[in-house]
């Protein structure tokens, strides 16, 4: 098993929905690597919930993602944009559309 220390994040802004039954609720992205990312939301969901997600990726493409709430930190809504690291840590387990867009884009940010 990975150690979360090992794995390097990339911060980037993406837009996304999310949800445990559906992705209805709005959200942004804070990083991402290819084993998880940092959902910024005031709306978290407890860990070891399972979530669904549809992240908006940059050529226009879609990943349809499945996760695991690893941590979640909650703040009022109007604090969300001065508070570093809140919402939720996502540990992906599956990827069932967009997959190849999604890898390609956190290679490419591992290039950075």
């Amino acid at each position: 098993m990975l150690n979360a220390r090992d794995v390097k994040r990339h911060r980037k802004r993406l837009t996304m929905k999310f949800g445990i039954d559906a992705p209805t609720r709005v959200a942004f992205t804070e990083d991402i690597s290819l084993q998880g990312m940092c959902i910024k939301t005031a709306m978290v969901c407890i860990p070891g919930s399972r979530l669904n997600i549809e992240l908006n990726l940059p050529d226009g493409n879609v990943a349809k993602i499945a996760g695991v709430v690893m941590w979640a930190k909650k703040v009022p809504p109007n604090m969300i944009r001065l508070v570093k690291k809140c919402g939720m840590g996502v540990s992906i387990t599956g990827i069932t559309s967009g997959e190849e867009q999604y890898r390609s884009l956190c290679e490419e940010l591992y290039e950075r």
